[in-house]
């Protein structure tokens, strides 16, 4: 049955799994029902073009398991989405919601196409019929999407917009990530980054790194990796590297992160920028710095290069930067590692606070999410550096640990229907 995922994410994937299984002594029941998704959906969205012409993408969305609450999760827009990579995500979601104690289980969506090369026109025309394609699976107690790559809080809106003028009336818990006006929440946009952020502060005081102005290396100047350089500047650390597809940038003495979204914001990418001196996104992952952040694609942290990083704290923005082969041989280096389900929570978490509000329709200060999400955060943390040192694993294996074992033992006291 796994053969219809297979991919190198899943794999990974239901390799993380199994070796937690193992740790935990998950019985095999569970192991079966945890293993696959419980629903996966994949749908044709034929679209209208510019030109005329009328081309079909693929869609999809997928539900790993529903017995914590209804599933939540991204919808990514990329030419490299596969079932299977949108299965490993949702599975890794159910896992981060569970770590961070929120009442959802994971799901994920994505459409195979290049936003990048669409017209505005054509991504509403894509998004209106993947909407309604994927109807029977989402809703506010269902399935409830937010942005994630080549998705936004437009993108967001239409799909709201399209559910909502099918239902007969405005629903604005159907979608997290949306514009506040229609309902989305303070502090969301930069919500992952922020989190990533806070933590990195949690992780010096284990660390013991006490330096003032630390250094940051950043693949991938989207959403996450933007948010992470715009509060890191007003941290006063210094951004010393900078990536995305088109390449990267390097200066010792400091990225100017405003004049960078500038550029990005007039040529639509990092390529051409004259703060400092060329290197590659492989450079990029080598670089001296005090925090590497990997946030852009998968399976970039492998054991050919883990050796040769050079940085004392890995906070991991992306979904599944670190193979699995690649861990003990940072661990072995000792590079204190924040692993993705934890690093990148703090988007999942001001969403659900964004559906909370939603369904209460009573909306928060930007200061009240704010210190909720760093209370969440740091209790999530600290339970993962208790298992840490209690069964003396990797952050890691205590993370998924955490986030498995809720899970399984959500599904033992509900049973098995029928």
């Amino acid at each position: 049955m796994e053969m219809e995922y297979k991919s190198p994410m899943f794999d990974m994937a239901v390799q993380q799994l199994e070796n937690i299984a193992e740790k935990i002594g998950l019985e095999h029941g569970i192991l079966e029902r945890l293993r696959i998704p419980r629903r996966s959906l994949i749908v044709s969205i034929p679209v209208r073009l510019d030109n005329g012409e009328t081309k079909t993408f693929l869609g999809y969305r997928v539900q790993h398991e529903l017995t914590m609450g209804p599933t939540k999760g991204g919808l990514r827009y990329h030419p490299d989405v596969t079932l299977g990579e949108v299965a490993a995500l949702a599975m890794w979601m159910s896992w981060k919601c569970a770590l961070i104690g929120l009442p959802y289980g994971g799901a994920k969506g994505g459409v195979n196409c290049d936003p990048t090369k669409m017209s505005l026109n054509e991504l509403e025309h894509l998004t209106r019929r993947y909407t309604t394609e994927i109807m029977m699976l989402i809703g506010p107690e269902t399935d409830i999407p937010a942005p994630d790559m080549g998705t936004d809080e437009r993108v967001m809106a239409w799909i709201m917009d399209t559910y909502s003028m099918q239902k007969g009336y405005t629903i604005p818990g159907v979608v997290t990530g949306k514009a506040i006006l229609l309902g989305g929440s303070a502090a969301r946009k930069m919500a992952t980054g922020g989190g990533i952020i806070h933590l990195i502060e949690e992780a010096r005081k284990t660390t013991g790194l006490k330096k003032e102005k630390l250094t940051l290396a950043i693949q991938g100047f989207g959403n996450v990796g933007s948010s992470v350089g715009i509060i890191a500047r007003r941290k006063k650390w210094d951004v010393i590297a900078v990536s995305d597809v088109s390449g990267g940038v390097y200066n010792s003495k400091g990225i100017d992160v405003d004049a960078l979204l500038a550029h990005m914001s007039k040529t639509g990418g990092l390529k051409g920028f004259k703060g400092g001196d060329s290197i590659t996104n492989e450079e990029l992952l080598e670089t001296k710095c005090d925090v590497l952040v990997p946030s852009a694609i998968a399976r970039v942290i492998t054991e050919k290069n883990a050796s040769k990083l050079k940085c004392k704290i890995l906070a991991e923005g992306a979904n599944g930067p670190t193979t699995f082969e690649a861990d003990p041989i940072l661990q072995e280096r000792g590079i204190f590692v924040i692993p993705d389900i934890l690093a990148n929570s703090g988007g999942v978490t001001v969403s659900y606070f964004e559906w909370v509000q939603d369904l209460q329709s009573f909306f928060w200060s930007q200061d009240r999410v704010i210190h909720e999400v760093k209370e969440l955060l740091s209790k999530s943390f600290n339970e993962v550096l208790a298992i840490t040192k209690d069964k003396k694993v990797n952050n890691r294996t205590a993370a998924l640990m955490i986030g498995i074992g809720r899970v399984a033992e959500a599904k033992r006291q509900r049973g098995l229907y029928p």
